[in-house]
């Protein structure tokens, strides 16, 4: 039993499995910079333009800019890793498939269930973030969607605590839009994306260059505040500056680099994944890592820790702008459209990264064959899409957002942590392997990463350490009820 939890799946029969033709298997459309693009579009979305406010408010102030410095150091060793890997292993299913090569089935099963987080869970996070900027832009022609049809059950208004909401409509909607568009295909996808990161990435350097003019340095002082605490509207106690802070902030904003992994999703569909894996996911991270330490140091110093503890809790960089940024109106209102745009696009990406990774393992019988149904004419896991969307429905129409974003987060984390261990199991074991691309410094980077990314999980908090484990727990249940049961390499052996 023990020995059957870890059993590996060769790189061979990954490799074989990956080049099949016919029914069931994906096509090959995206080019290095479709990649760039798909990445910079899961990455510049909700943590940037959500949770930079909330680190600044709730952990680190003005020094959430080392924050990002810090969430940036452990996603770039994380991302060499994950480069070595996609361009080894050029298949569906990213952490997944890389944990089944080196680590064994429990540890992919363990693997690919914390991706739900991730990308399922993340999405319904995003998706709630776009209902409330949704709202702001019917809000500019004179409409608005109810406040109680556009919040969850568990929130409540803060003028009268007897009212609390029924479902977030809004965020349903955008989740079905994006479900219909994957199943039409990855390359019409990716096209809609590379338009919308277009448009995002030109306002967010808008915002950095004009904003820059109206820093004031008084926000900026101290840099990084005298350590203690806050506690949150909601009763939570967090670690307010010093260094505690820049990593709970660091884990915070860690939401912001969420994306550049789901590159490697979508290995199998890349033209050639070994030259345009690394580029893609190496490519995207560097752009958006320098985008987000100017923006962050903009909005830092634009606005006060107050502002986004009180009024600007919500919608904050256009409150920012609103209050401070006088004459540039038209740029508030830019940006909030560009917002919207930018998490649909993040949403896009997360839908299409959950997808394949239940794809991988539907082939490889850990989850029900219906998870690798392709559709016989746009060739995409239509099904899986559609059972994702009701999954992700549930959590952005009835649970608060920021229930989910920090689990995100941590179970991001632990996911990083664990392709570091792989890549430098695989370089032991696997030496022969071709490689498109190679870790420098091996193992020093992927030490590097996994302490990184350990002291971000650190920073996170006891309350995210339960929830992780109960989340794993739930899924070991599944892995020993279904799983093991239905492993096509158990039945082989």
């Amino acid at each position: 039993m023990a020995g059957s939890l870890f059993r590996t799946k060769s790189i061979e029969r990954l490799m074989a499995d990956g080049e099949g033709t016919g029914e069931g298997t994906l096509k090959r459309t995206l080019g290095a910079m479709s990649l760039i693009a798909l990445g910079i579009g899961a990455i510049i979305g909700a943590g940037l333009f959500v949770r930079t406010a909330a680190a600044i408010a709730e952990r680190a102030g003005p020094s959430v800019t080392i924050a990002f410095l810090v969430a940036g150091l452990g996603c770039a060793f994380a991302g060499l890793c994950y480069a070595e890997f996609a361009s080894m292993i050029p298949i569906a299913g990213s952490a997944y498939t890389y944990s089944y090569a080196t680590m064994g089935e429990l540890v992919a099963w363990i693997i690919g269930w914390d991706l739900v987080l991730e990308y399922a869970v993340g999405a319904a996070t995003v998706a709630i973030a776009w209902a409330e900027y949704f709202n702001k832009v019917l809000e500019y022609v004179g409409l608005n969607v109810p406040w109680v049809w556009c919040h969850s059950p568990l929130e409540h208004l803060a003028s009268d605590p007897t009212v609390h909401g029924y479902m977030n409509i809004p965020a349903v909607g955008i989740l079905l839009v994006l479900s219909l568009l994957l199943i039409r295909g990855t390359q019409e996808s990716a096209f809609v994306n590379s338009l919308i990161v277009v448009t995002k990435v030109a306002i967010v350097i808008a915002v950095i260059t004009i904003g820059w003019g109206f820093i004031n340095p008084a926000n900026h002082t101290p840099f990084i505040p005298a350590a203690t605490t806050y506690t949150t509207h909601e009763g939570i106690t967090h670690q307010y500056g010093g260094i505690m802070g820049i990593l709970g902030a660091a884990g915070v904003v860690f939401f912001a680099f969420i994306g550049f992994d789901a590159v490697s999703t979508a290995a199998q569909e890349a033209k050639n994944p070994k030259r345009d894996m690394p580029i893609g996911i190496l490519g995207s991270l560097v752009i958006c890592t320098i985008l987000y330490v100017l923006f962050s140091y903009v909005l830092s110093g634009v606005a006060t820790v107050d502002d986004f503890r009180t009024a600007g809790r919500e919608a904050s960089v256009t409150f920012a702008i609103s209050k401070y940024m006088i004459g540039y109106e038209w740029l508030g209102k830019s940006v909030t459209i560009a917002i919207l745009a930018g998490f649909s696009s993040v949403i896009l990406v997360m839908l299409l990264g959950q997808s394949r990774v239940f794809y991988s393992m539907s082939r490889d019988g850990l989850v029900p064959k219906v998870f690798s149904d392709t559709h016989p004419r746009f060739k995409t896991p239509y099904k899986s899409n559609m059972l994702f969307f009701v999954f992700t429905a549930l959590f952005a129409a009835f649970i608060p957002g920021d229930i989910v974003g920090e689990m995100t987060s941590i179970g991001t984390l632990f996911a990083f942590m664990l392709v570091c261990t792989g890549v430098w199991i695989m370089r032991v074991r696997r030496p022969d392997l071709a490689r498109g691309f190679t870790v420098p410094m091996l193992p020093v980077v992927a030490v590097l990463g996994i302490a990184v990314c350990g002291a971000m999980i650190y920073g996170l908090g006891w309350t995210n350490w339960l929830r992780l484990g109960v989340w794993l727990a739930i899924g070991l249940v599944f892995y020993f009820s279904y799983g093991i049961r239905h492993s096509k390499l158990s039945a082989e052996r």
